[in-house]
């Protein structure tokens, strides 16, 4: 794989850089790619079936989806029930995994917790199970190729910024650079749970900056102040995700004045099924 580009944009007076992840693949991108990386270089005879779990808009499952139609390995996703409208919707993250042939089994709220945790048991040896969101030690080694092309693009920028759901792309990154600033804010759950996640991993390093929200989100819920964020970035030529993208983008706008490269964390596959959400809401550009 060639080295993502990487774009500069203006935003409310500011220069940003943003390492272009999202460029890397249709579905297989951002983040997603760089915690895959491993498993991507994986013989495709050495397995033939991958098991992980989640929600249903995640942006791993569909990389996951992906990744396993190219290796010919089965892929497995559990969740806990879904609606009828997202069953029978043909657009986003859940109906592009489906179309590439990932087997989907829900189960049910209250059996979902210790069910996931019996996933670790009998794995056989062409078996891997990959963690909710691609928080897997497999990880580190993508993020280390990702820290490998930010050093050598020799820009003059010393902090990074990328959004977390568990935490991992920021965690590795961190330990990958310790001569940068690595600045994350929590998309999923708060800042307590960000580090629980992270802390399971490795411990976190001081050069890894949690920026706390200045208000509670609800992860995947519609927020008018995310929408305006997005038009924005649009306005300046480049597409986010909108699931953790503007989050993270609002805290940088808001709490630090530094220049600063974002590492474009990919997944914006999600947007149709998202905006669906927003305009269900009243909520459009």
């Amino acid at each position: 794989m060639q080295n993502s580009p990487i774009s500069k944009i203006d935003l409310d007076g500011r220069s940003f850089y943003v390492k272009r992840d999202d460029l890397i693949d249709k579905y297989l991108a951002g983040n997603k790619y760089r915690k895959l990386y491993t498993l991507l270089q994986t013989p495709s005879d050495s397995l033939n079936k991958i098991i992980s779990y989640g929600g249903t808009q995640s942006n791993a499952m569909l990389a996951i989806a992906a990744m396993c139609k190219s290796k010919g390995w089965e892929f497995i996703y559990y969740s806990k029930p879904i609606s009828k409208l997202q069953r029978e919707e043909n657009l986003g993250n859940y109906f592009h995994s489906l179309e590439l042939e990932m087997q989907h089994v829900e189960i049910e709220h209250e059996l979902y917790r210790d069910f996931i945790a019996s996933l670790r048991v009998n794995l056989d040896d062409r078996t891997f199970l990959i963690d909710q969101g691609g928080a897997v030690e497999q990880a580190r080694e993508g993020l280390r190729v990702l820290a490998e092309e930010i050093r050598a693009s020799e820009l003059d920028v010393k902090s990074l910024a990328t959004p977390s759901g568990t935490g991992t792309t920021a965690l590795f990154l961190a330990l990958a650079l310790p001569e940068y600033k690595i600045y994350t804010t929590p998309c999923v759950g708060d800042v307590v749970y960000l580090k629980e996640q992270m802390s399971a991993l490795h411990t976190i390093p001081n050069n890894l900056v949690i920026l706390e929200p200045e208000k509670k989100y609800h992860f995947a819920k519609p927020y008018l102040e995310f929408l305006e964020i997005q038009k924005k970035l649009l306005d300046a030529g480049i597409e986010f995700d909108l699931l953790y993208a503007p989050g993270m983008w609002k805290a940088l706008l808001e709490q630090m004045n530094e220049e600063i490269m974002y590492i474009h964390s990919g997944g914006v596959t999600g947007n149709e099924s998202m905006l669906a959400r927003y305009k269900q809401k009243g909520l459009k550009f």
